[in-house]
């Protein structure tokens, strides 16, 4: 018997017994499944942290001054002496700004979610950005209705607002919101433009701003003691990335008299760190995600096992008589392989197809980005031939070591 005759004969016994065939598969089609589900959405959260997350919170080619870090890969920092650190404050900040690269544009920013209400709708929390007219350039915000504010507004503390459209949707549904005040923790701000809309990162929408001028009321109340949450710096490019981070530090340092070898008592971040905090993340999920398929595929394999040791005892008269014409014992053993790793296959191809149908379903309805990745596709094909061929062989095997003369007598 050729390849392809075991394969027909494969698929021929699954067709005439359906039922036995759905639990002989069900193993290796639920792993595979769930192989398929957890790659898409390890593979959608990559792509979305590279192409849009890091491009959205961040800005290209920035780095952010912080107390510490938002993102933290490092499992043994002593976050007691962290705490310890000292606050930012703008003064520090413009010594930074002095030893820039070329050419560096920055923003000192603090934000946290208030609440805001206003005449025409219910309170709803809103997320606070007290900072300057430059973050409007680094965060590429275009302002579609109205105008953002300047720098004479920021020198002289002006209660304004630039919005998002949600809060735009919520606290004005109807009506144009510029020229009309919105209060924040009970301090009224006249909006003066609407930023077009941002999206989502994660299912957090980032049209939930409310941003206004560093030097208003609005700092005072993210930042009671007049600190700064952070100081962003765009550079003109890549490699003035770095120097200007270089910059930062040495004159921080100074600032701050640390001796040589005292560690920062402050935080550089850019994108790479967040980067690497969510290659943490995925690695995580591909461990735990690739359990429950394992175990499927596990069961899988012993069922495929036992089905194959009873193919082989009911067969055992035409095996004799195969054995009898001359077959060798390897074209048994491939005969029963090549049948065994056929149900693993179909099993693997039903699979694949309800894990894109799941992955699509979570992306559909949870926050979570899904993308199916060829490779993928063609792992769980070849997990599955690998699957029914490990099962195969001890049926395989002694189906091969069958006498032909005692198999004759079997009726």
């Amino acid at each position: 018997m050729n390849f392809f005759e075991a394969v027909r004969l494969a698929l021929g016994t699954i067709r005439v017994q359906k039922l036995k065939s759905f639990f002989t598969l069900i193993g290796v089609t639920i792993g595979v499944m769930f192989l398929i589900a957890v790659v898409s959405i390890v593979e959608g959260m990559s792509k979305y942290v590279e192409n849009d997350f890091a491009g959205k919170l961040f800005g290209v080619n920035t780095f952010t001054l912080r107390r510490w870090n938002d993102f933290n890969t490092d499992d043994n920092l002593d976050w007691r002496e962290i705490q310890r650190r000292p606050r930012i404050f703008p003064y520090e900040a413009q010594i930074v700004r002095e030893v820039l690269p070329p050419g560096s544009i920055s923003a000192v920013a603090s934000e946290t979610f208030l609440n805001a209400n206003s005449p025409f709708a219910r309170p709803r929390q809103v997320q606070a950005v007290a900072t300057e007219a430059s973050y409007f350039t680094i965060k590429k915000f275009n302002v579609e209705r109205g105008r953002a504010f300047g720098m004479q507004e920021v020198n002289v503390g002006a209660r304004v607002l630039v919005i998002g459209v949600d809060v735009a949707e919520h606290f004005f549904s109807g009506l144009d919101p510029v020229g009309r005040e919105l209060r924040i923790a009970g301090v009224p701000y006249e909006v003066i433009g609407v930023i077009e809309k941002q999206g989502t990162v994660f299912g957090f929408s980032l049209d939930r701003l409310a941003i206004a001028p560093y030097t208003s009321p609005l700092l005072r109340t993210i930042r009671p003691r007049g600190d700064i949450e952070s100081l962003v710096v765009q550079a003109p490019s890549a490699p003035l990335v770095t120097d200007g981070m270089d910059a930062t530090r040495e004159v921080l340092r100074s600032a701050r008299r640390l001796p040589p070898g005292k560690k920062d008592n402050f935080a550089l971040e850019t994108q790479d760190e967040a980067m690497a905090f969510f290659d943490g993340i995925k690695s995580k999920m591909v461990i735990f995600g690739t359990a429950l398929p394992a175990i499927g595929l596990v069961v899988g394999a012993m069922v495929i096992m036992n089905i194959m040791l009873v193919a082989v005892a009911e067969r055992t008269r035409e095996i004799g008589v195969r054995k009898a014409l001359g077959a060798r014992k390897r074209d048994i053993m491939s005969q029963f392989l090549v049948e065994s790793a056929t149900l693993s296959v179909v099993g693997a191809a039903i699979g694949i197809g309800l894990g894109i149908g799941l992955a699509a379903v979570i992306e559909a309805f949870t926050p979570l980005p899904a993308a199916v990745a060829p490779w993928s596709v063609v792992l769980a094909l070849v997990v599955g031939a690998g699957v029914g061929i490990a099962a195969g062989i001890y049926p395989a095997s002694r189906a091969a070591r069958l006498d032909p003369i005692v198999a004759l007598r079997t009726e």
